[in-house]
């Protein structure tokens, strides 16, 4: 089963994948290059670390947001598309205007590949949120009292080669299905 989240929590893994063809200067006369497709293998392994990458960097931004100033809104914003962009949007916003507050910080765990399925990529990540708070105005806790320290989300990202991550992230949302949580 899976519960939608209003916000979740990420971050920052960069990767960049390179191949370079060598010939010999002393031959002669020498092949033009030719572009070797990569492997399924390789494509799923880049896929997932771009959709590794976003996450993490979403986590960064979002454990950078200060509730009180909407411009630290702009790199969550930058990460997402579709509904949870409105989602984060949205809630973000409200936080904003209810004078809510945030402290402590969400770290990333464990991460699990999941599928690829052409550009759409799911992990399964365990971040904990030990440390996270969340405050009214009255600076009452928001946080419920029985709220696992460690949770499972599965995130689905779509690869986008505009973004700085390789990926999108499309949909965060907790999850009791798959690898544990250790």
């Amino acid at each position: 089963m899976f519960v939608r989240r209003r916000h979740a929590v990420a971050a920052v893994l960069a990767v960049a994948l390179l191949t370079t063809g060598c010939g010999s200067p002393a031959s002669s006369p020498t092949p033009e290059p030719t572009a070797t497709a990569p492997s399924p293998t390789d494509s799923d392994t880049a896929a997932f670390a771009a959709a590794e990458a976003t996450y993490r960097a979403y986590v960064d931004a979002l454990n950078a947001v200060d509730l009180s100033d909407p411009t630290t809104f702009e790199p969550v914003y930058a990460l997402t598309t579709g509904a949870i962009l409105e989602s984060d949007r949205k809630a973000l916003s409200e936080y904003n205007a209810s004078g809510v507050t945030m402290s402590g910080r969400t770290e990333v765990r464990q991460v699990f590949p999941r599928t690829v399925d052409h550009s759409s990529v799911e992990l399964y990540i365990c971040i904990d949120v030990t440390s996270v708070l969340l405050s009214d105005a009255e600076g009452r806790s928001m946080v419920p009292p029985d709220r696992d320290p460690v949770q499972k989300m599965l995130v689905t990202a779509e690869i986008d080669m505009l973004s700085p991550t390789g990926a999108r992230l499309v949909d965060v949302v907790s999850s009791t299905q798959g690898p544990a949580c250790g």
